[in-house]
């Protein structure tokens, strides 16, 4: 049996990247959520 998590970098930058999710309203709201929460990291 393999392992479930393959890990691959370009796929986790288009699903949770920074301009995916600027490209919705919902995703805009995330990005300000963790901005007041002080994240060090915005997106993936």
């Amino acid at each position: 049996m393999k392992m479930t998590f393959q890990p691959k970098k370009r796929h986790r930058a288009k699903e949770h990247g920074f301009r995916k999710r600027m490209g919705t309203t919902s995703g805009q709201k995330v990005l300000k959520r963790r901005r007041l929460k002080g994240r060090q990291k915005l997106t993936a």
